[in-house]
């Protein structure tokens, strides 16, 4: 069950062509010094936003902040897994969080 939701992470990340997956057995995508997605072992994906998209995210979608190994991630948004059948329009979303993370001060 991890393995076939991991495959959809690696496919909604192989759609962003500016950055890779990394990680082994804790898969995230990262830039700039700071991770901005994240796989849990509970198979559960996050990604990462400014507070005011994060907001706005959480009202639209509805969704929760994401939790991984039992710890709120600030600012990451849990993605729930009735979005992960459009994997362009989760693209969008893995796309402007790339975006967010490299207008931050760089790690």
């Amino acid at each position: 069950m991890w393995e076939e939701k991991l495959k959809i992470y690696d496919q909604l990340v192989a759609k962003c062509s500016r950055f890779k997956r990394k990680g082994k057995t804790m898969p995230y995508t990262s830039a700039n010094g700071y991770m901005f997605s994240l796989f849990n072992k509970a198979g559960e994906i996050g990604i990462r936003f400014s507070k005011e998209v994060q907001q706005k995210y959480m009202e639209e979608i509805p969704t929760t902040l994401y939790k991984s190994y039992g710890a709120v991630m600030k600012g990451y948004v849990l993605i729930p897994e009735s979005m992960w059948e459009d994997l362009d329009s989760l693209a969008v979303y893995l796309d402007e969080s790339y975006d967010y993370v490299m207008s931050l001060e760089p790690k």
